[in-house]
């Protein structure tokens, strides 16, 4: 005598019990799925050194490729069962009107999903690289890209702050990549000094403390850039390793002339002035 498999519920799509068991089954094979996807994705990072796996493309088509195996297990569930199968045939007609309304209500969600994509097709930068970009309120932020998601990139500040910043914009603005190719930037110092003091002095202790300073790879030099009533402007130019490096270096150079130009029977210009430049 054989088992009737329709008569037992539980196997049965058509019933409630069996429509429930199918949704448990289907999505216990989606969560496995993915959970392989990602163990493979962490072990494929795990070696990237060794392979040189760009770890920004992985991480962002892991992420769509999660997405996307739920979508299709849905479709694969609801093919399964009998009253989705009809209720997607008798609802085909109004598929359109509500893709349209839905599109149109997540149209910004879209839209960083689409310049995630471009972001990752055109790969400006990369995670671990530094930024420089402006911020909603006006100023200008830099950081190091710590996540690139499906929808928002996410820079750590050098005070520990995370900026998150929607993809649609970071695909639109201007963004200065501070890491890419070449990290090195010029840090600069103007200092206003007056117009009896000794220039040629003034510029040889200048360029005796960026010579000193450890963190200072070379001195690009010290011109004169401005020359009025209250004073002469000397600019002094170094590289230095990063921009992060450079902030450092530039208020190490501040403290340095305030101990050593009066020493050296230097003046400066009018406090005033020189706080105004």
């Amino acid at each position: 005598m054989g088992l009737d498999f329709k008569s037992i519920n539980i196997l049965n799509p058509a019933t409630l019990e069996g429509s429930v068991a199918y949704a448990l089954i289907v999505l216990f094979c989606a969560v496995s799925v993915n959970r392989m996807l990602r163990l493979g994705v962490e072990r494929a990072l795990a070696r990237g050194s060794r392979m040189n796996i760009d770890r920004t493309r992985v991480k962002f088509i892991a992420q769509l490729a999660q997405i996307i195996v739920y979508i299709v297990s849905f479709f694969i569930y609801a093919r399964l069962i009998p009253a989705l199968a009809n209720l997607g045939n008798a609802g085909l007609a109004s598929v359109g009107v509500l893709s349209v309304v839905a599109g149109i209500a997540a149209q910004n969600t879209l839209g960083n999903l689409v310049a995630g994509i471009s972001l990752l097709l055109y790969r400006p930068f990369n995670v671990g690289d530094r930024l420089q970009v402006q911020s909603p309120a006006g100023g200008v932020e830099t950081g190091i890209i710590e996540s690139l998601n499906l929808g928002y990139t996410i820079l750590k500040t050098d005070d520990n702050r995370r900026v998150v910043v929607p993809n649609s914009l970071m695909a639109s603005q201007t963004t200065i990549n501070l890491t890419r190719d070449d990290p090195r930037v010029i840090a600069t110092l103007p200092i206003t000094i007056s117009l009896d003091a000794d220039l040629d002095r003034a510029r040889a202790v200048l360029i005796q403390i960026a010579g000193s300073h450890p963190k200072v790879q070379k001195v690009a030099g010290c011109p004169v850039t401005r020359l009025d009533g209250s004073g002469v402007q000397l600019t002094l130019c170094v590289w230095c390793a990063d921009s992060a490096t450079a902030g450092g270096v530039k208020c190490d150079f501040m403290e340095a002339v305030i101990r050593r130009f009066p020493a050296e029977g230097i003046q400066l210009a009018p406090v005033s002035r020189f706080v105004k430049d």
